[in-house]
């Protein structure tokens, strides 16, 4: 589980990362990531607030158990790579139809590449 804030939450904060962000695509899903902005116009007076992270898994996917399964293996991947993304970052997470089947090493993979490449070399 992520902790309250490290969660993306608005709308708004989606819909700058997916649209200001850098893209990269693996196979099972898609990572945003936006890291310009050093402070959180939610959150008055912290100069440097932590990493955020919401994730998107549409009923491509499968059906709500699949898909809230999807989900929670993601939370607890990303939660685990925090440390490497930069002070400020959005990361949107977008699972592909075939993340429903697909193991957690697999999903761990296609996200330690993506952010790799987003991220320009920083290795997990």
């Amino acid at each position: 589980m992520l902790s309250p804030e490290n969660r993306l939450r608005r709308r708004e904060d989606f819909a700058s990362a997916v649209r200001r962000g850098r893209r990269a695509g693996r196979p099972l899903l898609v990572v945003h990531l936006r890291t310009s902005g050093a402070t959180d116009p939610h959150e008055p007076g912290e100069t440097h607030p932590s990493p955020r992270a919401g994730f998107v898994v549409s009923k491509a996917v499968g059906v709500a158990v699949i898909r809230n399964r999807v989900k929670r293996r993601l939370r607890h991947l990303v939660r685990e790579r925090l440390s490497v993304l930069p002070a400020g970052s959005l990361v949107v997470v977008r699972a592909l139809p075939g993340a429903g089947e697909a193991g957690v090493d697999e999903l761990a993979r296609d996200l330690d590449a993506a952010l790799v490449r987003l991220l320009g070399g920083v290795a997990r």
